[in-house]
């Protein structure tokens, strides 16, 4: 509730006007039939909390006994529930049938390695059925386990390689750009990078163990965006000249590059329609080229910020 109207401009942000690039139906805190965005993050009847788990808890509902575990994971307060007659287990978002959402660039730190051990802890229960928080139940204690090896093997790989990195003295802009999972893992149903993706949890251990700062000097204390933007903008002779290079890249397929010179020329040229135009329809081409939704969310909203400014200069 404290950060209530973040938490509702982000998920506008990465749910929201990217429908059409999905096979589901996502949600972009509008109700199913249209209308107005939701006003509040968590509903207002929302009960608070009046039981704490530490590590562990049992509890009897009729003849069935839960156990919730506690274990790091997409939240500090995450619980996968256990049931041991039926060897059940209810994992919640621990698993979700894309790659694990331990990197969400907007959010607050995620922990992939409490989640893989949160994982390895399940799959020593040796449950029969797995009930996840979306996608399909998986049955079978073998199937099960090679499930969660696999999803946790990633995690644990990441974290390993970005912290070996970071011990030699890497830079977080090498890092992010030299540790890749294999396609081959990736293109597994159950850990496609559809949501969140490797190179932002590459950037939330980062973040967990080296703080926000990501080595580079003028970093650390910069200059505002819009006198970068200018200054280069003076250097390359005009915002029409950085924008006319940004076209080209991506005419060329580097949209990474691309968009940087996108935003130095927006930055440059806040109020030129003809600039922003083509903001946006680089954005709107980097949007379609992303595979996870975090991604699609983002660089839809950078297209919608010049769409902004086009309207506004033409009155309406």
């Amino acid at each position: 509730r404290y950060t209530n109207d973040w938490n509702v401009a982000i998920n506008a942000r990465q749910f929201g006007g990217i429908r059409g690039d999905l096979n589901s139906v996502m949600n972009d805190l509008r109700p199913a039939s249209g209308g107005p965005r939701l006003s509040n993050f968590i509903p207002e009847d929302t009960l608070d909390t009046t039981d704490v788990v530490d590590k562990f808890a049992s509890m009897k509902f009729g003849d069935t006994t839960v156990e919730f575990h506690h274990g790091k994971g997409e939240t500090d307060d995450h619980l996968w529930s256990w049931f041991p007659k039926q060897k059940w287990v209810a994992t919640g978002d621990f698993v979700i049938w894309n790659f694990p959402n331990a990197g969400n660039p907007q959010k607050v730190q995620r922990f992939p390695i409490e989640w893989a051990e949160a994982l390895r802890a399940i799959i020593a229960k040796e449950p029969e059925l797995l009930l996840p928080a979306h996608g399909l139940p998986i049955a079978g204690k073998e199937r099960i386990a090679r499930v969660l090896d696999e999803i946790a093997s990633a995690l644990e790989y990441l974290v390993k390689s970005t912290v070996e990195m970071m011990n030699a003295g890497e830079t977080l802009n090498t890092i992010i750009h030299s540790v890749k999972v294999p396609e081959a893992t990736l293109g597994k149903p159950y850990l496609r990078p559809l949501y969140d993706e490797p190179e932002f949890v590459v950037r939330g251990i980062w973040r967990q163990f080296g703080g926000w700062w990501d080595g580079a000097p003028s970093r650390l204390k910069p200059a505002t965006d819009e006198s970068l933007g200018l200054e280069l903008a003076t250097l390359a002779g005009g915002a029409e000249v950085l924008m006319a290079r940004a076209k080209d890249l991506a005419a060329s397929g580097d949209l990474r590059l691309a968009c940087h010179l996108a935003d130095f020329a927006g930055w440059a040229a806040p109020d030129e329609p003809n600039i922003h135009r083509d903001r946006a329809e680089i954005y709107e081409t980097r949007r379609k080229s992303e595979s996870s939704l975090m991604a699609k969310g983002i660089f839809k909203g950078a297209s919608r910020e010049s769409e902004a400014v086009i309207k506004a200069a033409l009155g309406e």
